[in-house]
């Protein structure tokens, strides 16, 4: 008769399974899995929650398992500019590990959500002796970088309008049936957009006025992308 599994054992699977989603850990053998998820412990928000702030000690880096995290920084008027929305199986807050400033940005959950907090030290030691892991999160901090880097490009577009279709388009590429999934709220989107919400939601209402949209409370629906994307050149200038 199978032994049945104790309370710490289901633990300890269900932190494998979240550790073996993330792209750092993917190809991880099991052992290496259980060790890290022996360290590791959940971390529970509610909607509006912070993570941490910018300049807190580092804890250690995040792992998403359930809802959303706005990682953003504010500024000295107070305006809020979203750096990314992760998302479950996505890392976060490595960089930090060897920062003497802390956490770079402010995190917040967009909606409830459970994270695992991967903890300074026991990681730091993990990587001394597993380069190949090292290589792993610099491999997942550079895809950051690029995140980031695109987040500016797309930043200096000339209008709200431009900068929307822009989004439009690239999120398009993956889209199901031209069934956009928007990342968090029209608030959320707005930061990231770099605009306000009711800028946002007057852009929007244009382009579904010119049939190129249809919008629902947490989805964009583009019936014709070839024309979006048209549009999107036009607006840019570009033959």
């Amino acid at each position: 008769m199978p032994t049945p599994l104790r309370s710490t054992d289901l633990k300890l699977t269900g932190l494998t399974g979240s550790l073996r989603g993330c792209q750092i850990f993917s190809s991880l053998s099991l052992d290496d899995l259980l060790l890290i998820a022996s360290f590791a412990s959940s971390i529970n928000l509610a909607k509006g929650d912070y993570l941490f702030h910018e300049g807190e000690a580092s804890r250690g880096f995040y792992v998403v398992q359930s809802g959303a995290i706005n990682v953003h920084r504010v500024s000295a008027a107070g305006k809020e500019q979203v750096i990314h929305v992760f998302r479950v199986g996505e890392s976060f807050a490595e960089a930090a590990l060897a920062s003497p400033t802390g956490y770079p940005a402010d995190a917040r959950a967009v909606e409830p959500s459970t994270v695992l907090l991967i903890p300074k030290a026991p990681v730091l030691d993990l990587i001394g002796r597993r380069p190949d892991l090292a290589l792993r999160m610099l491999g997942s901090m550079s895809a950051h970088l690029r995140v980031l880097v695109g987040m500016l490009d797309d930043l200096t577009l000339k209008n709200v309008e431009t900068r929307m279709l822009n989004w439009l388009v690239k999120q398009g590429r993956h889209a199901h049936h031209g069934v956009i999934r928007l990342p968090g709220t029209k608030r959320v989107l707005a930061a990231e957009l770099g605009t306000s919400s009711e800028t946002l939601s007057r852009t929007l209402a244009r382009l579904r006025d010119r049939k190129l949209i249809s919008v629902a409370s947490r989805a964009i629906t583009v019936p014709d992308p070839a024309a979006l994307a048209a549009l999107l050149r036009h607006n840019l200038g570009e033959p």
